[in-house]
Protein backbone atom coordinates (compact mmCIF):
# COMPACT_ATOMS: atom_id res chain seq x y z
CA UNK A 1 0.00 0.00 0.00
CA UNK A 2 1.06 3.60 -0.55
CA UNK A 3 2.58 5.06 2.61
CA UNK A 4 0.98 8.46 1.98
CA UNK A 5 -2.44 6.89 2.60
CA UNK A 6 -1.50 6.87 6.30
CA UNK A 7 -0.68 10.58 6.49
CA UNK A 8 -2.69 13.15 8.48
CA UNK A 9 -2.25 16.67 9.80
CA UNK A 10 -1.60 17.04 13.53
CA UNK A 11 -1.41 20.48 15.18
CA UNK A 12 1.91 20.66 17.09
CA UNK A 13 0.14 21.72 20.29
CA UNK A 14 -1.56 18.32 20.46
CA UNK A 15 1.79 16.61 21.23
CA UNK A 16 2.00 15.91 24.97
CA UNK A 17 5.30 16.87 26.59
CA UNK A 18 4.39 15.52 30.05
CA UNK A 19 2.06 12.72 31.14
CA UNK A 20 -1.31 13.27 32.80
CA UNK A 21 -1.17 13.47 36.59
CA UNK A 22 -2.34 11.21 38.08
CA UNK A 23 -1.70 8.78 35.26
CA UNK A 24 -5.19 7.30 35.21
CA UNK A 25 -6.68 10.78 34.71
CA UNK A 26 -5.69 10.54 31.03
CA UNK A 27 -8.50 10.50 28.50
CA UNK A 28 -9.63 7.35 26.70
CA UNK A 29 -11.23 7.27 23.26
CA UNK A 30 -13.27 4.08 22.87
CA UNK A 31 -13.62 2.89 19.27
CA UNK A 32 -15.98 -0.09 19.49
CA UNK A 33 -16.75 -1.52 16.06
CA UNK A 34 -18.94 0.93 14.16
CA UNK A 35 -20.58 2.40 17.26
CA UNK A 36 -20.27 6.15 17.88
CA UNK A 37 -16.93 7.19 19.40
CA UNK A 38 -17.06 7.38 23.20
CA UNK A 39 -15.01 10.02 25.04
CA UNK A 40 -14.08 8.62 28.44
CA UNK A 41 -11.16 8.55 30.88
CA UNK A 42 -8.80 5.75 31.84
CA UNK A 43 -10.70 5.29 35.08
CA UNK A 44 -13.70 4.19 32.98
CA UNK A 45 -11.78 1.27 31.50
CA UNK A 46 -13.39 -1.41 33.73
CA UNK A 47 -16.82 -0.40 32.38
CA UNK A 48 -15.55 -0.53 28.77
CA UNK A 49 -14.44 -4.17 29.14
CA UNK A 50 -16.18 -7.38 30.19
CA UNK A 51 -15.63 -9.73 33.11
CA UNK A 52 -13.43 -12.56 31.83
CA UNK A 53 -11.42 -10.36 29.46
CA UNK A 54 -7.64 -10.34 29.95
CA UNK A 55 -5.30 -7.37 29.56
CA UNK A 56 -1.80 -8.30 28.36
CA UNK A 57 0.98 -5.98 29.55
CA UNK A 58 4.63 -5.68 28.56
CA UNK A 59 6.93 -5.88 31.62
CA UNK A 60 10.02 -4.50 29.90
CA UNK A 61 11.91 -1.74 31.71
CA UNK A 62 13.39 1.26 29.92
CA UNK A 63 17.11 1.68 30.49
CA UNK A 64 18.89 5.08 30.28
CA UNK A 65 20.18 4.17 26.84
CA UNK A 66 21.10 7.60 25.46
CA UNK A 67 24.74 8.60 25.80
CA UNK A 68 26.79 11.67 24.91
CA UNK A 69 30.55 11.24 24.56
CA UNK A 70 33.71 12.25 22.78
CA UNK A 71 35.87 10.55 20.16
CA UNK A 72 38.91 12.75 20.38
CA UNK A 73 37.60 16.25 19.59
CA UNK A 74 34.39 14.98 18.00
CA UNK A 75 31.15 14.88 19.98
CA UNK A 76 29.32 11.58 19.50
CA UNK A 77 25.75 10.75 20.49
CA UNK A 78 24.69 7.13 20.89
CA UNK A 79 21.25 5.61 21.39
CA UNK A 80 21.45 1.92 22.21
CA UNK A 81 18.60 -0.01 20.65
CA UNK A 82 19.38 -3.74 20.67
CA UNK A 83 21.49 -5.93 22.92
CA UNK A 84 23.86 -8.29 21.10
CA UNK A 85 25.48 -9.93 24.12
CA UNK A 86 26.66 -9.06 27.65
CA UNK A 87 29.04 -6.29 26.56
CA UNK A 88 27.88 -5.33 23.07
CA UNK A 89 24.91 -3.25 21.95
CA UNK A 90 23.84 -2.04 18.54
CA UNK A 91 23.46 1.75 18.60
CA UNK A 92 22.24 4.55 16.40
CA UNK A 93 24.99 7.18 16.24
CA UNK A 94 24.70 10.94 15.93
CA UNK A 95 27.65 12.49 14.07
CA UNK A 96 28.43 9.01 12.68
CA UNK A 97 30.59 10.49 9.92
CA UNK A 98 33.20 11.22 12.62
CA UNK A 99 33.25 7.61 13.86
CA UNK A 100 35.10 4.66 12.36
CA UNK A 101 35.44 1.02 13.30
CA UNK A 102 38.03 0.68 16.07
CA UNK A 103 37.48 4.20 17.47
CA UNK A 104 37.14 4.58 21.23
CA UNK A 105 34.37 6.78 22.65
CA UNK A 106 34.68 8.31 26.12
CA UNK A 107 31.37 8.87 27.91
CA UNK A 108 30.85 10.53 31.34
CA UNK A 109 31.55 8.72 34.63
CA UNK A 110 34.54 6.80 33.19
CA UNK A 111 32.37 4.79 30.80
CA UNK A 112 34.11 3.90 27.54
CA UNK A 113 33.13 1.92 24.47
CA UNK A 114 34.81 0.85 21.24
CA UNK A 115 33.03 1.15 17.89
CA UNK A 116 33.15 -2.25 16.23
CA UNK A 117 31.09 -3.24 13.18
CA UNK A 118 29.29 -0.57 11.18
CA UNK A 119 25.92 -1.82 9.92
CA UNK A 120 24.17 -1.15 6.63
CA UNK A 121 21.67 1.21 8.30
CA UNK A 122 24.52 3.39 9.63
CA UNK A 123 24.34 2.08 13.20
CA UNK A 124 27.36 0.63 15.02
CA UNK A 125 28.06 -2.22 17.37
CA UNK A 126 29.50 -0.70 20.55
CA UNK A 127 31.64 -2.81 22.89
CA UNK A 128 31.58 -1.48 26.46
CA UNK A 129 34.83 -1.85 28.36
CA UNK A 130 35.17 -3.08 31.96
CA UNK A 131 33.63 -5.78 34.13
CA UNK A 132 30.49 -4.05 35.43
CA UNK A 133 27.22 -4.95 33.70
CA UNK A 134 26.41 -2.51 30.91
CA UNK A 135 23.12 -1.64 32.66
CA UNK A 136 25.13 -0.36 35.67
CA UNK A 137 27.30 1.74 33.37
CA UNK A 138 24.20 3.22 31.76
CA UNK A 139 22.71 4.17 35.12
CA UNK A 140 25.87 6.23 35.69
CA UNK A 141 26.37 7.76 32.27
CA UNK A 142 23.09 7.56 30.35
CA UNK A 143 19.79 9.39 30.24
CA UNK A 144 16.28 8.28 29.41
CA UNK A 145 15.81 8.06 25.63
CA UNK A 146 12.71 10.18 25.17
CA UNK A 147 11.12 10.10 21.71
CA UNK A 148 12.50 12.75 19.34
CA UNK A 149 9.16 14.59 19.18
CA UNK A 150 9.49 15.26 22.94
CA UNK A 151 13.27 15.55 23.26
CA UNK A 152 13.29 18.09 20.43
CA UNK A 153 11.03 20.41 22.45
CA UNK A 154 12.43 20.14 25.97
CA UNK A 155 15.37 18.65 27.87
CA UNK A 156 15.14 15.26 29.53
CA UNK A 157 15.04 15.62 33.32
CA UNK A 158 14.83 13.57 36.51
CA UNK A 159 11.02 13.38 36.33
CA UNK A 160 11.34 11.35 33.13
CA UNK A 161 13.15 8.54 34.95
CA UNK A 162 9.86 7.74 36.67
CA UNK A 163 7.38 9.13 34.15
CA UNK A 164 8.76 7.02 31.28
CA UNK A 165 8.41 3.70 33.16
CA UNK A 166 5.22 1.70 33.53
CA UNK A 167 4.15 0.23 36.88
CA UNK A 168 4.85 -3.22 35.36
CA UNK A 169 8.49 -2.49 34.44
CA UNK A 170 10.70 -5.34 35.69
CA UNK A 171 13.04 -6.62 32.99
CA UNK A 172 15.79 -4.26 31.80
CA UNK A 173 16.27 -3.90 28.07
CA UNK A 174 13.89 -1.42 26.41
CA UNK A 175 14.98 1.89 24.96
CA UNK A 176 11.41 3.08 24.49
CA UNK A 177 8.48 2.62 26.84
CA UNK A 178 5.41 0.48 26.07
CA UNK A 179 3.47 3.70 26.44
CA UNK A 180 -0.11 2.38 26.53
CA UNK A 181 0.65 0.99 29.99
CA UNK A 182 1.88 4.35 31.32
CA UNK A 183 -1.76 5.15 32.17
CA UNK A 184 -2.15 2.37 34.72
CA UNK A 185 -2.03 2.91 38.49
CA UNK A 186 -2.58 0.59 41.47
CA UNK A 187 -6.04 2.14 41.92
CA UNK A 188 -7.01 1.41 38.31
CA UNK A 189 -5.71 -2.16 38.61
CA UNK A 190 -7.79 -2.64 41.76
CA UNK A 191 -10.89 -1.46 39.86
CA UNK A 192 -10.13 -3.87 37.02
CA UNK A 193 -9.68 -6.72 39.50
CA UNK A 194 -13.02 -5.92 41.10
CA UNK A 195 -14.67 -5.98 37.65
CA UNK A 196 -13.34 -9.49 36.97
CA UNK A 197 -10.82 -8.44 34.34
CA UNK A 198 -7.67 -10.55 34.30
CA UNK A 199 -4.12 -9.57 33.45
CA UNK A 200 -1.00 -11.26 32.10
CA UNK A 201 2.50 -10.06 31.25
CA UNK A 202 5.02 -10.83 28.54
CA UNK A 203 8.35 -9.21 27.66
CA UNK A 204 9.26 -7.34 24.49
CA UNK A 205 12.30 -5.08 24.67
CA UNK A 206 11.19 -2.08 22.61
CA UNK A 207 13.93 -0.73 20.35
CA UNK A 208 14.62 2.79 19.12
CA UNK A 209 13.68 1.55 15.67
CA UNK A 210 10.07 2.10 16.68
CA UNK A 211 10.65 5.83 16.05
CA UNK A 212 12.31 5.42 12.65
CA UNK A 213 10.30 7.00 9.83
CA UNK A 214 9.04 4.89 6.96
CA UNK A 215 11.16 6.15 4.07
CA UNK A 216 9.73 3.87 1.38
CA UNK A 217 6.83 5.04 -0.78
CA UNK A 218 5.16 1.63 -0.52
CA UNK A 219 4.74 -0.55 2.56
CA UNK A 220 6.07 -3.56 0.59
CA UNK A 221 9.48 -1.88 0.46
CA UNK A 222 9.82 -1.09 4.18
CA UNK A 223 12.20 -3.23 6.26
CA UNK A 224 10.80 -3.57 9.79
CA UNK A 225 13.19 -3.40 12.76
CA UNK A 226 13.59 -6.51 14.95
CA UNK A 227 12.97 -6.64 18.70
CA UNK A 228 13.54 -9.44 21.23
CA UNK A 229 10.59 -10.87 23.10
CA UNK A 230 9.46 -13.78 25.27
CA UNK A 231 6.19 -15.46 26.20
CA UNK A 232 6.53 -18.43 28.55
CA UNK A 233 4.49 -21.63 28.31
CA UNK A 234 2.38 -20.95 31.40
CA UNK A 235 1.32 -17.51 30.13
CA UNK A 236 0.49 -18.92 26.70
CA UNK A 237 -1.64 -21.65 28.30
CA UNK A 238 -3.58 -19.17 30.43
CA UNK A 239 -4.27 -16.91 27.45
CA UNK A 240 -5.52 -19.85 25.40
CA UNK A 241 -7.80 -20.78 28.31
CA UNK A 242 -9.27 -17.26 28.41
CA UNK A 243 -10.15 -17.57 24.72
CA UNK A 244 -11.65 -21.05 25.25
CA UNK A 245 -13.86 -19.67 28.02
CA UNK A 246 -15.19 -16.85 25.84
CA UNK A 247 -13.01 -14.04 27.17
CA UNK A 248 -11.25 -11.52 24.98
CA UNK A 249 -7.51 -10.94 24.78
CA UNK A 250 -6.88 -7.19 24.91
CA UNK A 251 -3.30 -6.19 24.20
CA UNK A 252 -2.05 -3.19 26.17
CA UNK A 253 0.16 -1.59 23.56
CA UNK A 254 1.34 -2.41 20.08
CA UNK A 255 4.47 -4.06 21.54
CA UNK A 256 2.43 -6.72 23.34
CA UNK A 257 0.29 -7.13 20.22
CA UNK A 258 3.25 -7.72 17.90
CA UNK A 259 4.69 -10.37 20.20
CA UNK A 260 1.32 -12.11 20.67
CA UNK A 261 0.76 -12.24 16.93
CA UNK A 262 4.31 -13.57 16.41
CA UNK A 263 3.65 -16.35 18.90
CA UNK A 264 0.30 -17.43 17.44
CA UNK A 265 -0.18 -19.96 14.69
CA UNK A 266 -2.72 -20.03 11.89
CA UNK A 267 -4.84 -22.21 14.18
CA UNK A 268 -5.19 -19.31 16.65
CA UNK A 269 -3.22 -21.08 19.37
CA UNK A 270 -0.69 -18.97 21.30
CA UNK A 271 2.57 -20.83 21.84
CA UNK A 272 5.70 -20.12 23.91
CA UNK A 273 8.03 -17.75 22.09
CA UNK A 274 11.55 -16.48 22.65
CA UNK A 275 13.60 -14.57 20.11
CA UNK A 276 13.44 -11.71 17.65
CA UNK A 277 10.30 -10.58 15.90
CA UNK A 278 10.17 -8.21 12.94
CA UNK A 279 6.46 -8.64 12.20
CA UNK A 280 5.06 -5.76 10.12
CA UNK A 281 1.29 -5.45 10.33
CA UNK A 282 -0.55 -3.49 7.64
CA UNK A 283 -4.14 -3.51 6.33
CA UNK A 284 -5.04 -6.95 5.02
CA UNK A 285 -3.37 -8.74 7.94
CA UNK A 286 -5.57 -11.35 9.65
CA UNK A 287 -5.25 -11.05 13.43
CA UNK A 288 -4.92 -14.39 15.18
CA UNK A 289 -4.18 -13.66 18.85
CA UNK A 290 -5.93 -10.49 19.96
CA UNK A 291 -9.50 -9.26 20.18
CA UNK A 292 -8.72 -5.65 21.03
CA UNK A 293 -5.96 -3.13 21.65
CA UNK A 294 -5.26 -0.31 24.07
CA UNK A 295 -2.83 2.14 22.54
CA UNK A 296 -1.85 5.80 22.43
CA UNK A 297 -2.19 8.01 19.34
CA UNK A 298 0.57 7.49 16.78
CA UNK A 299 2.66 9.41 14.28
CA UNK A 300 1.45 10.04 10.72
CA UNK A 301 2.77 7.50 8.19
CA UNK A 302 4.20 5.38 11.04
CA UNK A 303 4.20 1.59 11.20
CA UNK A 304 2.04 1.90 14.33
CA UNK A 305 -0.67 3.90 12.59
CA UNK A 306 -0.58 1.25 9.87
CA UNK A 307 -1.05 -1.41 12.56
CA UNK A 308 -4.13 0.22 14.11
CA UNK A 309 -5.52 0.75 10.60
CA UNK A 310 -5.08 -2.96 9.95
CA UNK A 311 -7.05 -3.72 13.10
CA UNK A 312 -9.93 -1.25 12.68
CA UNK A 313 -9.83 -0.22 9.02
CA UNK A 314 -8.04 2.79 7.56
CA UNK A 315 -11.15 4.96 7.13
CA UNK A 316 -12.31 4.18 10.66
CA UNK A 317 -8.94 5.17 12.15
CA UNK A 318 -8.74 8.32 10.03
CA UNK A 319 -12.15 9.29 11.44
CA UNK A 320 -11.08 8.38 15.00
CA UNK A 321 -7.94 10.51 14.75
CA UNK A 322 -9.89 13.43 13.27
CA UNK A 323 -12.29 13.15 16.22
CA UNK A 324 -9.38 13.00 18.71
CA UNK A 325 -7.80 16.12 17.20
CA UNK A 326 -11.10 18.00 17.21
CA UNK A 327 -11.74 16.99 20.84
CA UNK A 328 -8.20 18.04 21.83
CA UNK A 329 -6.85 14.68 22.89
CA UNK A 330 -3.13 14.66 23.71
CA UNK A 331 -0.99 12.64 21.27
CA UNK A 332 2.01 10.31 21.35
CA UNK A 333 4.02 8.73 24.16
CA UNK A 334 2.93 10.97 27.04
CA UNK A 335 -0.53 11.54 25.58
CA UNK A 336 -4.00 10.04 26.00
CA UNK A 337 -5.07 6.57 25.00
CA UNK A 338 -7.60 4.66 22.94
CA UNK A 339 -9.38 1.33 23.27
CA UNK A 340 -9.86 -0.30 19.88
CA UNK A 341 -12.40 -3.12 19.65
CA UNK A 342 -12.89 -4.43 16.12
CA UNK A 343 -16.12 -6.07 15.06
CA UNK A 344 -15.89 -9.85 15.24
Amino acid sequence: MRVDLFDFELPPERIALRPARPRDAARLLVVDGNKPFADRTMRDLPQALRAGDVLVFNDTRVIPAQLEGMRGEARIGATLHKRIDLRRWQAFIRNAKRLREGDRIEFPADVTATAQERHADGSFTLFFEGDEPVEILLERAGRMPLPPYIAGKRATDEADREDYQTMFAEKDGAVAAPTAALHFTPALIASLDAAGIKRETLTLHVGAGTFLPVKADDTDNHAMHAEWGRIDAATADRLNSVRAEGGRIISVGTTSLRLLESATGEDGVIRPFEGDTAIFITPGYRFRAIDGLMTNFHLPKSTLFMLVSALMGLERMQAAYAHAIAMQYRFYSYGDGSLLLPER
